[in-house]
C-alpha cells in the first residue's frame, strides 16, 4: 500500500513480527483502537493472519517482509521506510528451542547461535537501524519475557531462552543509557505465559487475555522518558 493512502493524522505502529500469535494479536488490538499498522512477515511465509487483517482493514494495514536475522533484509526495509514516521516501533519477533529441560551446557552451538541472534542481537539491530523513524513523542519497545528476569529465576528450565531474553534486556538497557536525553518512551514487555506456538497449549493466558493490557501499557508510555521492564498489566519485573 502506498504511503499516501495512510492518514497523516492517525497514529501508526511499526510492528516487527506480526504474522501470527502475539504479533498478530497486537496488530488487531491496535487496529481496534483506531491505529494504522505496518507489520512485518518473513519472506515466503505465504498467507498469514496479518494478511487477513489487511483485507479487513483495507486502508489501514501495510504488510512488509523482513527476516530480522538477515542484515540485507533489514537494510532493504530501512530504505523502503525512509521518510516515514511511526509513533511506536515494537519488535515482537522471537524463537525458542523445543526442550525446556535442556541445560545450557547441553545446547548445541548452532542452537545457541540461532536463539541468541534471533532473540537478542537481531531485535537490537532493528532498533538501531529504524529508531530514527520514531519521533520524540513516540515509543520504542521489545517483546521480552518474564523468563528474562535474573532475579525471578528460581527454577531454571528453558535456559537458552531465558539467557537470550536476559541478553536483550541488557542490550536495551545499554541503548536507553546511550539515549538518556531522549523523551521517547522505551519498554521491555513481559506478556505473561500465553497460549501461542511459542508458549504452548498449557499456558495460563489466552492471547486476548494478554494483548489488551500490553497495548494499554504501551500507549501509557508514549513520550514518557526512560526504560521500563514490565508485564502486560504494567507491573515492574525484576531485572
Amino acid at each position: 500500500m502506498p504511503q499516501s493512502e495512510f492518514s497523516t493524522v492517525t497514529p501508526t505502529i511499526l510492528l516487527i513480527g506480526a504474522s501470527r500469535g502475539l504479533g498478530h494479536g497486537l496488530a488487531a488490538e491496535f487496529l481496534k483502537r483506531g491505529w494504522n499498522v505496518v507489520g512485518t512477515v518473513r519472506d515466503g511465509s505465504g498467507r498469514t493472519p496479518l494478511h487477513d487483517l489487511a483485507d479487513e482493514y483495507a486502508e489501514r494495514v501495510e504488510v512488509e517482509t523482513l527476516d530480522i536475522c538477515e542484515p540485507d533484509h533489514l537494510r532493504s526495509l530501512h530504505d523502503r521506510l525512509q521518510g516515514r514516521t511511526f509513533d511506536i516501533l515494537f519488535v515482537n519477533a522471537g524463537t525458542a528451542t523445543g526442550d525446556v529441560n535442556e541445560t545450557i551446557g547441553a545446547v548445541s552451538t548452532d542452537d545457541f547461535i540461532h536463539v541468541m541472534v534471533t532473540n537478542a542481537l537481531s531485535p537490537m539491530r532493528v532498533i538501531e537501524s529504524l529508531q530514527h523513524l520514531v519521533p520524540a513523542t513516540g515509543l520504542i519497545g521489545i517483546m521480552s519475557s518474564g523468563q528474562g528476569s535474573i532475579g525471578n529465576n528460581e527454577t531454571g528450565l528453558r535456559e537458552l531462552y531465558r539467557g537470550s531474553k536476559a541478553a536483550v534486556n541488557m542490550f536495551m538497557r545499554s541503548f536507553a543509557a546511550r539515549h538518556a536525553g531522549s523523551s521517547r518512551g522505551m519498554v521491555l514487555m513481559a506478556p505473561g505465559w500465553v497460549r501461542t506456538a511459542l508458549g504452548g497449549s498449557d499456558a495460563r493466558l489466552r492471547i486476548e487475555d494478554s494483548v489488551p493490557g500490553q497495548v494499554d501499557v504501551l500507549l501509557a508510555r508514549l513520550g514518557t522518558p526512560g526504560l521500563l521492564y514490565v508485564d502486560y498489566l504494567g507491573r515492574p519485573v525484576p531485572w
